[in-house]
């Protein structure tokens, strides 16, 4: 069977138990559930294929092996915060109490669901790429590689830095000043997992397109996988101002932290103006 057919298939059978499963529990996180084990299984499926058809499928097999390390990652990090354990992302419950059952029921299907899950396959992709161009692994490749590596720990970093606060913030009965991580990677940027987590998948773009250079400019360096990690960064952008909202209605000094902050791409603080307090 074709790769990408298989993929397909798997992503229409994994939307629908997701929207069912929605519908019967009232709870619309079971893409969030999934979100770091089906982009595993695609990469699979593609380097399976080149493996099974006696391609080079070293490319490849590196390629479902850093992601098989994202998923690890993010598995562990969702688990350790009670992601398995029936909650619900809290801000699906904001949007809840804005919609009518009707609009959100709506919004369930068409962006939780169905966009979230096709965003899945597109950023898994590139390895259709590698699939289609079966060329001899690089040293280019070997060095982005490494750089999705580099960017692993330090999404890996960032997480720990925010669960070690979560915890301290836990163990001094709930209020923690000024209410969010400041130090750390976060000294430099108000949300460094979610950059980290975006520049990875721009890498496995980047791996995918070594694979198509030979094709020309559209073919290669700027293929139309590019759609995948351009999606997720929309995707995040538009996520982390909604989730800024919450969190500023709720921590008067978010807005200290706001203006001094980077926030996605780790950059030295701003000083604050003459008269402003300074952020932690």
């Amino acid at each position: 069977m074709d790769p990408l057919l298989l993929v397909l298939i798997v992503a229409g059978a994994v939307s629908a138990f997701c929207w069912i499963a929605s519908l019967i529990t009232k709870d619309t996180s079971w893409v969030d559930r999934l979100w770091s084990i089906v982009p595993v299984v695609y990469v699979w499926i593609f380097a399976g294929a080149a493996i099974a058809e006696g391609r080079d499928a070293a490319r490849l097999i590196v390629m479902a092996l850093l992601v098989t390390a994202w998923g690890a990652r993010l598995t562990f990090n969702f688990a350790r915060k009670g992601g398995y354990s029936g909650m619900e992302d809290y801000r699906w419950a904001v949007l809840r109490k804005r919609m009518s059952p009707t609009q959100f029921q709506l919004f369930n299907l068409f962006f939780i669901v169905l966009y979230q899950n096709a965003l899945l396959v597109l950023i898994t992709l590139p390895a259709l790429v590698a699939w289609q161009n079966p060329v001899p692994f690089t040293a280019w490749d070997a060095a982005v590689a490494l750089l999705f590596t580099a960017l692993l720990v330090g999404e890996t970093v960032a997480d720990q830095q925010q669960w070690r606060f979560h915890q301290a913030k836990k163990a001094a009965g709930g209020t923690l000043e000024p209410g969010f991580a400041t130090t750390g990677l976060f000294a430099y940027s108000r949300h460094p997992n979610f950059f980290f987590e975006q520049a990875q998948w721009w890498v496995f773009y980047a791996i995918g397109a070594t694979a198509a250079a030979g094709l020309g400019v559209w073919g290669g360096s700027l293929n139309w996988t590019i759609a995948g990690p351009a999606l997720l960064t929309l995707l995040f952008i538009g996520s982390t101002i909604f989730t800024e909202s919450i969190t500023a209605s709720k921590y008067p000094a978010y807005a200290d932290y706001r203006r001094t902050t980077s926030m996605l791409v780790p950059l030295p603080r701003r000083r604050p103006r003459s008269g402003e307090p300074k952020v932690a």
